[in-house]
């Protein structure tokens, strides 16, 4: 899997670039709007990246995209806007919050499909703090970043809540599940 190495400069601008477009989110309920040519080369790679926010070690808003269809930049300051005012879960983000924030940033590879023969096999081949995963049945479909394991550390554990965010029952299996994985540079 093609991994993503940034300088502490470039990690501290993506930073800067999504409290901004936030900060741009709370005066205009806008995003920000970038000018490409502002940034490195580095930066305007086309990746798929998530953005997750927290409040006192509580999350606060996570919104990104499995597929890679901007540059890195702007994917950073979309989903920054989004996370902080446009995740179902959560009420928009208040002015008051801004200070407080702390923010994630997960620059993740393209997904793999794993190859699997049950539901046991899969869980063997499972890399804990290592693997997110995509699991897709039917028009369903779910993913967890790699950082979940921190709350959900055992294999067969991560997986019944990835069903469940799915919207399939824990105990769900079927021969035509499919999960792919994927891994995360996390810059925060």
């Amino acid at each position: 899997m093609a991994r993503m190495s940034l300088n502490k400069a470039h990690q501290q601008q993506l930073l800067a670039l999504a409290k901004s477009s936030i900060a741009q989110g709370l005066q205009t309920g806008k995003p920000l709007k970038i000018n490409l040519a502002d940034f490195p080369a580095e930066l305007l790679e086309i990746r798929a990246t998530f953005v997750t926010l927290q409040k006192h070690q509580q999350l606060r808003g996570c919104i990104g995209m499995l597929q890679a269809v901007r540059p890195l930049a702007e994917d950073i300051a979309e989903n920054a806007f989004s996370a902080a005012f446009k995740d179902p879960r959560f009420p928009p983000l208040q002015t008051d919050e801004l200070d407080s924030l702390e923010i994630h940033l997960s620059i993740l590879t393209p997904a793999e499909p794993i190859a699997f023969t049950s539901e046991q096999d899969l869980l063997d081949k499972l890399q804990p703090d290592i693997d997110g995963l995509i699991l897709e049945e039917g028009y369903r479909r779910g993913t967890f970043l790699p950082a979940v394991w921190e709350s959900l550390p055992e294999p067969r554990q991560f997986l019944r809540h990835l069903k469940q965010k799915a919207g399939l029952p824990a105990n769900y299996w079927s021969d035509t599940v499919r999960v792919s994985r994927y891994r995360a540079d996390v810059i925060d």
